[in-house]
């Protein structure tokens, strides 16, 4: 019998191998924005390891939208061609694959993480910006105030990306609203004292974000799953909350959001003990809530790291996918190791067959060769 994990799920026209997603996670080596070698090699082995669904990191939708000067984007044809190539590669070696579409906001033009995150100069004749002119940290760019142009002009690059991201073979678009970058940033009452249409009130903070996900929806195919990563809760008792995502999820479905990947945090919050307490499965029960409340599929994300933790998230019915990020860079095999534990007879038949014959082989042949 087939373990939950690993049971197919379809949205829309989508239909994936099984249940568990490949986080998108930032590798900050595109210093020209575009995908090379390094995002095929490194992409395709989740596909080659079982996963069902391949998220692609963070890609800006702007060059002043990239987090750090070596972030991927997709605002050129240059960039859509590059990605053909990486989606080729990870379809040809069994898995889906989505991108992650973002504009870093009062997070953006930092050196990467390990040069820490230190501001560097905006790219040339573009600024930082944000809903107001609040910087994310004290040592942060000081943003300048998005004002009607620039919310039109980047609704236009976030369809631009959107038909670039069709035309080079994605299967799923997610838009990042979480971690602090642009969406969330003007969601956050923490980030965002507006006081014109865009701030104050929780409608006024939606919307600006609406509108994006209402311009990526018309201009992705309606055959196509659509994916908001949201972060549910600023922290404890402080800021954005889950009351506030439940409404948020629900306009979502309502545009056509098919799907929410469940994340939490971002913020410089007033106090550290109020940051939500991290641990095993640590925001397993966002997706779960907004699950509840909304109807809508989730993603589970979060310390998730063994098979059957992963199998009882599925199982219970609180998440309809689990995404594993760093233990998949421990392990690019996750998921064909995690069918392997959980299914009874603990053979190698599901793997490629490349690999299976030969692992078969050293468990069962008697030769040594």
């Amino acid at each position: 019998m087939t373990s939950p994990l690993f049971e197919p799920f379809t949205l829309r026209n989508l239909r994936l191998d099984n249940r568990v997603v490949v986080s998108p996670m930032q590798t900050y080596c595109a210093p020209d924005a575009i995908a090379g070698a390094w995002h095929r090699t490194h992409l395709a082995r989740f596909a080659l390891g079982g996963a069902g669904l391949v998220m692609v990191e963070a890609t800006a939708v702007s060059p002043e939208g990239r987090s750090t000067n070596m972030d991927l984007g997709l605002w050129e044809e240059e960039h859509a061609q590059a990605f053909a190539d990486l989606t080729k590669a990870v379809h040809e070696c069994g898995a889906r694959i989505g991108i992650q579409l973002q504009h870093a906001g009062r997070k953006a033009s930092t050196a990467p993480p390990w040069q820490g995150f230190a501001p560097v100069p905006a790219p040339q004749g573009q600024a930082v910006i944000g809903p107001s002119d609040k910087p994310a940290s004290s040592n942060a760019h000081v943003p300048r105030q998005m004002d009607a142009d620039d919310m039109a002009r980047l609704i236009d690059a976030y369809s631009a990306s959107t038909r670039m991201a069709a035309r080079a073979g994605f299967d799923l678009v997610e838009i990042h609203m979480a971690h602090g970058y642009l969406l969330h940033s003007f969601l956050s009452p923490l980030s965002n004292d507006r006081t014109d249409d865009y701030g104050g009130a929780l409608e006024n903070r939606m919307r600006f974000p609406l509108r994006v996900v209402e311009a990526v929806r018309t201009h992705w195919a309606p055959d196509k799953p659509l994916a908001c990563r949201i972060s549910s809760v600023d922290g404890v008792s402080v800021g954005w909350s889950i009351a506030d995502s439940r409404i948020l999820a629900d306009r979502l479905r309502r545009i056509g959001v098919d799907l929410i990947d469940c994340s939490s945090g971002g913020m410089i919050l007033p106090e550290r003990d109020m940051l939500v307490p991290r641990g095993p499965g640590f925001q397993v029960d966002f997706a779960a809530d907004l699950r509840g409340h909304t109807g809508l599929a989730t993603i589970a994300v979060g310390q998730i790291t063994d098979a059957a933790q992963a199998n009882d998230i599925i199982a219970s019915g609180r998440a309809d996918l689990v995404a594993i990020g760093r233990q998949m860079l421990v392990n690019p095999n996750w998921a064909l190791e995690a069918e392997t534990t959980l299914s009874a007879d603990h053979t190698y038949d599901h793997w490629p067959r490349q690999f299976g014959w030969w692992l078969g082989r050293r468990r069962h042949a008697t030769d040594t060769r």
